[in-house]
């Protein structure tokens, strides 16, 4: 693949550069923010070489899969950066009039929590294997390398990511809805527990409480939600203050009203609140996953891809984070994980049963390229090329996955990390645990096969969408 010329057509597809308002790529996607989306050609789009699918959400977000993404990221840029007015006249062939859609208020938001943490990401994935091998290694060496130096290095990198995590959330925060970044990253800093903090110190083994609850201040209860809404609220409130503030004095005077203001009230009100609506979250995942067991676990892996082929299953990585960290309430042990793995199975047993059941050859060729993909965890490719435009093979799939969900929640499955999917989840699923993942996970492969070889497949359907 030329990276530079697929760029090059993106652009024009896009509507030129001057159309163009921001690019960044999320593990599999290129998310681009366009000024106008009547002019940009999504049909066009798709007819690129190694393009996977389009979400056209709040943002165009064009699919490649993880790898290609970031080279083809580099290349777009590249190409945006680059004084061709062949590529303006290239767009203009290329325009094709889209209707508008309504914004969505809850989409929107959704994005702006994605956009917060998707950056953030590769520390975290990273942070946590650390741990996850470093818990390894320590319970089977019996602590044996706990005292080396290299070891108890490893061990804090991984350890200092999530310790300070709501620092970079806040900055991200205060970035995403329009405010300083560094005040975000102060609000963030007063969600990390510091014994050195000043409004932990104790005089007399007395210590320092706040009015109305009469308690002391807990900067770690509602932690990573708690940066999130300070963040957001400090740019909220900056951005007023900047409108009434004289310009001779606002360059100091708004930042510091802002921590004043927004630094007490994330004491007394946005920490409390915080801390509820961690409690309540934790308390709604595990009743997903202890009291309605099986159940629960068929409904949130059979729902998940939906989600994914709209591009709001961003929304759940702060879920993620929170599971993963090993100072919160599962102790670093992510159980929602395992079970929204399995989606991806459900999609891999029906793209094989797509595969030995149709006689149509394009896409057999389709399959064939998705499946070895499909199995390493990459299921856009299944799903935008071969499930989702077909329908039936689809739900299918979702309902396949959901058994594996089913089986996920019976075994009781926990993850130590994010980043690894599909068959490659045996690497961060807990000690002890890996024949009972590749048990569920097969158990999404035979749930998406059968159910798609007797009820998925429509070969009048499959003509009518890949060709007689």
């Amino acid at each position: 693949m030329d990276y530079g010329i697929v760029s090059r057509r993106l652009i024009a597809c896009l509507g030129g550069k001057e159309n163009i308002l921001k690019s960044e790529s999320c593990m599999t996607r290129l998310r681009v923010d366009v000024k106008e989306k009547a002019i940009v050609d999504v049909d066009a789009i798709k007819s690129i070489e190694g393009v996977m699918g389009v979400v056209d959400a709040d943002d165009i977000q064009i699919v490649f899969g993880p790898g290609i993404v970031n080279k083809v990221l580099v290349a777009f840029q590249t190409a945006l950066d680059e004084d061709d007015d062949s590529v303006t006249k290239l767009a203009e062939q290329n325009k094709a009039l889209q209707k508008k859609k309504h914004s969505n208020p809850v989409s929107g938001f959704l994005k702006r929590i994605a956009n917060i943490f998707i950056p953030l990401l590769p520390g975290i994935v990273a942070a946590g294997l650390m741990n996850g091998i470093t818990n390894l290694v320590s319970v089977a060496s019996h602590g044996a390398f706990n005292d080396v130096w290299w070891f108890a290095g490893i061990r804090t990198i991984g350890w200092a990511l999530f310790a300070y995590l709501p620092i970079f959330v806040g900055y991200n925060a205060a970035k995403e809805f329009g405010g300083s970044p560094v005040l975000g990253g102060i609000a963030g800093a007063m969600c990390v527990a510091n014994t050195m903090m000043p409004l932990l110190t104790e005089t007399d083994g007395k210590a320092i409480l706040l009015p109305i609850t009469d308690m002391q201040y807990n900067p770690a209860s509602g932690g990573m939600i708690a940066a999130l809404i300070a963040g957001a609220g400090f740019a909220f409130l900056e951005k007023k203050l900047r409108k009434i503030v004289p310009a001779v004095i606002d360059t100091f005077v708004s930042p510091l009203i802002v921590l004043i203001v927004g630094g007490l009230a994330l004491i007394l009100i946005i920490q409390p609140i915080s801390a509820v609506l961690t409690s309540g979250l934790v308390i709604a995942l595990e009743f997903c996953y202890s009291k309605l067991g099986a159940f629960g676990g068929f409904i949130l892996s059979a729902g998940f891809l939906p989600l994914v082929s709209v591009g709001l299953h961003q929304a759940l990585t702060p879920i993620h984070v929170m599971l993963n960290d090993p100072n919160g309430a599962t102790a670093g042990i992510n159980y929602l994980l395992p079970i929204l793995v399995m989606a991806g199975g459900g999609q891999v047993g029906s793209g094989l049963a797509l595969y030995f059941k149709t006689k149509n050859k394009k896409l057999k060729r389709y399959i064939r390229d998705s499946i070895p993909v499909g199995v390493l965890g990459v299921g856009e490719p299944l799903m935008y090329a071969v499930t989702l435009p077909l329908g039936k093979s689809f739900v299918t799939a979702c309902i396949g996955g959901g058994l594996g969900g089913v089986l996920a929640s019976l075994f009781h499955l926990g993850m130590v990390s994010q980043g690894a999917s599909g068959i490659l989840g045996v690497l961060i699923i807990q000690p002890g645990q890996e024949i009972q993942f590749l048990l569920a996970l097969l158990g999404a492969y035979v749930g998406g096969f059968v159910l798609t070889w007797f009820f998925g497949v429509d070969e009048k359907r499959i003509n009518e969408v890949y060709g007689g």
